[in-house]
């Protein structure tokens, strides 16, 4: 497709979609735009977007597509500014936020000026963020949610996806409503349990030192969403606030079931509540890319001397796998310590697995 793409925001999403609209729409111009001017001449400088311009009312003249890759709260502003512009007949708007509802019922000031929106939520993300993290291949095989209003806006979500055909995304059309009830369940809501967790651990840290070592392992690892962008988790959980009001109510109503089968010390209750769970996780796709960022870890025992992660990072390096992060938890005991390498894809850690195995004889796992 030929035309002109403008893109708010140049941090991690709205970098890694400049890049797939670039690679497979060669004859369109990618202009960008972000309130950290540092960052935009950095998206300039690496060839994330073609031009930056200075504000948002340059850049939306003339596009023919406009993307909002902002915060939710940020996006509903950019919304306003946008109705208040003389935007190119037939301009498709769209956004990136991880609640709709909102969202989309505040484009009904541009549907008034005959400007089309849809909503968009790309499920995909990394460990990293900012520009210099997006990649062209952060979106292939997840779930991208489409949620136009009622109206459908059948051509223009047609047209939005072959401008973002190059994401290699799977494209759902779904309701706004419809999207912030399932994003509760499998995104924000989580999330508001890892943070809950997290702030039980330091509660218990006043009466015992070891919870902080102790919760260098598998606490770490499963508390990771707890890491996110408070600012970002402070607009979702406001967006979605009735949708996370009543999964609280569910919850607790979970937890009291728990508590009376602890006070009752039904045992075989307890071992059908841990089967249960046990048989519905196990039968969730393993290789679908979700709404929380798959976390694509080996562990590796090592022997304690100097020398042994340079040794293991150059295998890696001389096979060309690239990694994302590395650390030693500190939680064992003995001569032998747990290295942990996480990698963007299943494929790198594969590869990573394949690596280490033929030039080591350490144990791997892809699990503790």
């Amino acid at each position: 497709m030929e035309g002109r793409v403008f893109i708010i925001g140049l941090g991690l999403i709205g970098g890694s979609l400049a890049l797939c609209i670039k690679q497979e729409h060669k004859n369109a111009e990618v202009a960008g735009y972000d309130i950290n001017r540092d960052q935009a001449r950095l998206a300039k400088m690496i060839g994330v977007v073609d031009e930056i311009v200075g504000h948002i009312e340059e850049g939306a003249r003339t596009a023919d597509l406009i993307i909002i890759a902002t915060p939710v709260a940020e996006a509903e502003k950019i919304i306003d500014l946008l109705a208040q512009l003389p935007l190119k007949p037939g301009v498709i708007v769209s956004d990136t936020g991880s609640t709709k509802a909102g969202i989309v019922k505040k484009s009904a000031v541009l549907k008034e000026r005959g400007v089309q929106f849809i909503g968009g939520h790309p499920m995909a993300g990394s460990h990293k963020s900012g520009v210099t993290a997006a990649k062209n291949i952060l979106f292939e095989n997840a779930f991208y949610l489409l949620t136009p209003d009622s109206s459908g806006h059948g051509e223009a979500a047609d047209a939005l996806k072959k401008w973002l055909s190059g994401t290699k995304a799977k494209f759902l059309t779904i309701s706004p409503e419809e999207h912030d009830g399932l994003a509760g369940v499998i995104s924000h809501f989580p999330h508001l349990i890892a943070a809950a967790l997290v702030h039980q651990a330091e509660r218990a840290e006043t009466g015992q030192k070891l919870v902080t070592r102790l919760a260098a392992g598998g606490f770490r690892d499963i508390t990771r969403i707890a890491s996110s962008s408070p600012a970002m988790w402070r607009d979702i959980l406001l967006h979605n606030k009735e949708v996370l009001l009543n999964l609280l109510k569910q919850w607790h109503v979970e937890m009291e079931k728990i508590e009376s089968m602890l006070m009752s010390a039904n045992g075989a209750e307890i071992y059908d509540y841990f089967s249960s769970a046990k048989d519905y996780r196990d039968a969730l796709p393993v290789k679908e890319k979700g709404a929380i960022p798959a976390f694509y870890d080996l562990f590796v025992d090592v022997p304690d001397y100097p020398g042994v992660i340079s040794e293991i990072t150059g295998y890696l390096a001389t096979s060309r796998i690239s990694i994302t992060n590395i650390r030693i938890l500190e939680t064992r005991e003995g001569l032998y310590g747990v290295l942990v390498i996480s990698f963007q894809t299943e494929e790198d850690r594969a590869r990573a697995e394949e690596c280490i195995r033929q030039n080591t004889d350490y144990e791997i796992s892809i699990g503790l």
